[in-house]
């Protein structure tokens, strides 16, 4: 475990990010060897399938990933300040609250998957794949709410390096079981929904017992509780909004989704190619706003708030050195990259509507990352109405446009809905960071 009060802002960052980027590489890994392997070894259609459930799986996802972000802050500030006693109680609590949570969203989600999946107005000839491949991740996402929280906690106390070594486990056994399951015991789509269970699961185990050997070594002078609710209720300003924010892009896509379905499964194959290559990238550079977040929450808890202006300049460096590569290669090679999940009898509209998102979507990756590295600071500070504000905006702006457009350009209406909204969300973030709105006027712990 590390503090990231001390030495250069920009070493710091740097050596703390980097095992956070390839854990960002390893996990999305996940959702990619399963396109992979369902597009290749099944076909179109079960594509399609995939896709069509991912924006319901990405409502819950953004649940776990706003629990991850509340604590991570909260645990960041108090480890930062040298308050162990409390951040042991804030991890038990964490934990506690958040798995009651998980277990609570699994019976609501079994409940309301199959009418979610006709208000998508899902095709009939990937309805059926589609239910089962959700069923099987909601019987197992409590494992991705424990992970998620595992990997805050983790990121709070300075250490990026352990939840890398568990994702490169799990995607390593991703990967075969998605092959056993899929290409030798013809399981279809129910083998990688399988599989990414059964490797999120052992990830999570491993992550906690881990986690649990860590924290015994971290002496307090005091006694730790095992709960708290004043805690629990600091987390939730984090959390709460964090959740809403994650959750309304996720019913964003959902709508997106929608329209995308109304053009037939060949359009929407396509879009499941690019669009789980778009959330790589994304992913990725959210990762490094979340090693910021946790470089500002340690140094707001520390006193420190002279080093966060120089992390946000790093940050910056760092998301445009990550955007790069990606750029280039959804924009210049987007065929090869939309064929990785397409198998070679797949229509030439799916081809065509995977890579016309890359396209327009893939050079506006230099103005959403500026947004997402603001995003980091705002979080590590507790500013949460202006995380929201740049978020709603650009979510808001997506949805409407793409239904504004779509009868006059078609698929390519709602692909440029995107770059428009991200740049105006991002065009809101800079102002209210160069502006100073989100200076703490103290920690929130």
């Amino acid at each position: 475990m590390t503090s990231l009060t001390e030495g250069k802002p920009g070493k710091v960052l740097w050596l703390f990010t980097l095992p956070l980027l390839i854990s960002s590489i390893f996990q999305q890994l996940y959702n990619i060897v399963d396109t992979i392997i369902v597009g290749q070894f099944v076909g179109e259609d079960a594509l399609a399938a995939v896709g069509a459930s991912y924006p319901i799986t990405m409502i819950f996802m953004a649940i776990a990933f706003g629990c991850n972000i509340g604590c991570s802050v909260i645990i960041s500030q108090l480890y930062g300040g040298g308050k162990t006693a409390q951040m042991k109680t804030a991890v038990s609590t964490s934990f506690i609250a958040f798995t009651v949570l998980s277990l609570l969203l699994t019976g609501l989600g079994l409940l309301i998957a199959s009418p979610l999946m006709h208000l998508l107005d899902t095709p009939d000839n990937v309805f059926a794949d589609s239910m089962t491949y959700l069923n099987i991740y909601l019987v197992g996402m409590a494992f991705v709410f424990l992970y998620n929280i595992a990997t805050g906690i983790f990121t709070a106390l300075g250490d990026s390096k352990t939840p890398l070594i568990f994702l490169i486990i799990s995607s390593v056994l991703n990967v075969g079981l998605d092959l056993l399951f899929i290409a030798v015991f013809k399981w279809g789509v129910a083998g990688a929904a399988w599989a990414t269970v059964i490797a999120q699961g052992i990830a999570s185990i491993g992550a906690i017992l881990t986690l649990l050997i860590k924290l015994r070594r971290i002496k307090c002078e005091e006694n730790s509780k095992p709960f708290s609710w004043a805690l629990l209720k600091k987390t939730s300003i984090i959390a709460v909004p964090s959740i809403l924010q994650q959750s309304f892009l996720s019913v964003g896509n959902l709508f997106i989704q929608g329209l995308v379905n109304s053009f037939g499964s060949s359009v929407m194959a396509g879009y499941t190619a690019a669009i789980k290559l778009n959330t790589f990238t994304i992913t990725l550079l959210v990762s490094l706003s979340n090693g910021l977040s946790s470089y500002c929450a340690q140094n707001i808890g520390a006193g420190k708030t002279e080093r966060l202006p120089k992390g946000f300049r790093t940050g910056i460096v760092m998301s445009l050195c990550t955007a790069l590569p990606f750029f280039a290669a959804y924009f210049f090679f987007s065929p090869a990259m939309v064929k990785i999940f397409l198998d070679s009898e797949s229509s030439a509209a799916a081809l065509d509507a995977g890579c016309r998102f890359l396209q327009i979507v893939s050079p506006f990756y230099f103005v959403i990352g500026l947004k997402i590295v603001a995003d980091g600071v705002f979080r590590g500070a507790g500013a949460m109405k202006l995380f929201m504000l740049s978020t709603f905006s650009d979510l808001l702006l997506r949805v409407a446009l793409a239904f504004i457009l779509t009868p006059s350009m078609g698929a390519d209406g709602i692909w440029t809905s995107w770059p428009i909204g991200w740049a105006i969300a991002t065009a809101i973030s800079l102002f209210c960071y160069f502006k100073g709105f989100w200076k703490p006027k103290r920690a929130l712990v």
